[in-house]
């Protein structure tokens, strides 16, 4: 169950004139929609995720998480919500750097448009940091649109973080029609693989992959968590499940695992400042859609409406093993595509380091897309001397492990 730490309402120290206190649901939730609607998200650019609808639930980004607290700032005359940060804490792997450590996760920080440049976002980020050390947290993180210049330049700047790593964020839009078998591809099939045998197979494949979250039991849980697949060769698939672990001791030469999870239930996204071009190439390509499908002629890969509210898939977890692991992940996407789509939701997303050798067969619309950037800070200073080192300078893998709770 997670856990709500509380924070005591604090004045300033060194900071402007806003008191920052803890997020209450009863007192504050219809000033905090009032904020998130004012404050944009993401680049102007016609981007995906230019504006989050968080479905009157501020905490649904990180409530899935084993300890997290939202604080707002609160100006002293009239009491106006002027800022607003959440933070999560978990215990995740390291990579080569060492087997786990404890980590924060900032996120959802918004200030005014009226209050920026006064050190709101610096007095909220400090206050989240100190109950980070008071939760045990050694490292904090956040991940921001890396050309988003202002974000980093508060974190980098002023904030004491460092650049870290720079996932790739790959979208793709969800059509009228199925994926999976067309062009079908009989040399895959795609297996549902029960919790358990879920859990004991990201153990075996991830467990060494930066920010593998050790309570990956509670994301296969979770009820957002739609179901885990496998691809595997089709002869491989029509010999009985026997569990993971007879899986993992005789695997076949190729194969790749993929979660999904489910947004649209958490939070809605929406497109905003696209030209009207982009808007009536859209209305165009699904208009082609529909006509040629019913002529049974051809399907056209029509864009979805992403400029009014949508929903979106989170696809997780994804990696294998072998030289036809890319294929096995395309199958994968597939068939989340085509889950997406029976749920009604507009896109499939994922996140993977760029070195990772399954991105090749992840398909993507590089316009819906983005580079992400991932900032760190150390937090005990006492962590991590002598052999360790400090992971803030640890060299990046070729994977990492993006946890859907904090998308």
């Amino acid at each position: 169950m997670s856990t709500v730490v509380p924070v005591p309402a604090t004045a300033e120290d060194g900071w402007p004139a806003v008191a920052v206190r803890e997020f209450d649901a009863a007192a504050d939730l219809a000033a905090v929609e009032r904020l998130e609607r004012a404050c944009e998200v993401g680049p102007s650019s016609g981007k995906l995720c230019l504006f989050t609808d968080l479905l009157g639930d501020p905490l649904c980004r990180v409530r899935h998480s084993p300890a997290y607290l939202m604080l707002v700032a609160e100006a002293p005359a009239g009491g106006d919500i002027v800022g607003v940060v959440r933070g999560c804490v978990k215990t995740v792997a390291c990579g080569r750097f060492c087997s786990s450590s404890k980590v924060a996760y900032l996120l959802g920080l918004r200030v005014a448009p009226a209050h920026r440049r006064r050190g709101v976002g610096r007095g909220l980020v400090a206050r989240m940091e100190d109950w980070f050390r008071q939760a045990g947290a050694h490292y904090a993180y956040l991940a921001t649109d890396r050309d988003n210049e202002p974000c980093v330049r508060l974190f980098t700047a002023r904030c004491g973080y460092a650049k870290f790593r720079a996932p790739s964020l790959l979208v793709h839009p969800v059509f009228r029609h199925d994926l999976a078998n067309h062009p079908p591809h009989p040399a895959i099939a795609v297996l549902r693989v029960p919790p358990r045998d879920a859990e004991r197979l990201y153990r075996a494949r991830f467990s060494g992959v930066e920010f593998f979250p050790t309570d990956i039991d509670a994301v296969l849980a979770n009820p957002l968590s739609l179901g885990t697949f496998l691809a595997v060769p089709a002869a491989a698939a029509a010999a009985e499940w026997r569990g993971a672990d007879a899986f993992l001791a005789a695997p076949p030469p190729s194969w790749a695992v993929a979660s999904v999870w489910n947004c649209k239930d958490a939070f809605r996204l929406e497109v905003r400042g696209a030209p009207r071009l982009w808007r009536a190439l859209a209305r165009a390509t699904r208009a082609a859609d529909r006509a040629l499908s019913r002529l049974r002629i051809l399907r056209v890969p029509s864009v979805p409406n992403l400029f009014e509210p949508f929903g979106m898939h989170f696809l997780y977890g994804l990696g294998g093993d072998g030289p036809a692991a890319p294929a096995m992940a395309r199958a994968l996407c597939r068939h989340a595509h085509d889950l997406a789509r029976r749920a009604g939701a507009r896109v499939v997303a994922t996140e993977l380091a760029e070195s990772d050798p399954i991105i090749s067969g992840v398909p993507h619309w590089p316009r819906l897309g983005a580079q992400d950037l991932w900032c760190i800070k150390r937090l005990a200073d006492g962590y991590g001397d002598g052999a360790l080192g400090d992971w803030t300078k640890a060299p990046p893998g070729d994977s990492i492990f993006v946890d859907p709770r904090e998308f």
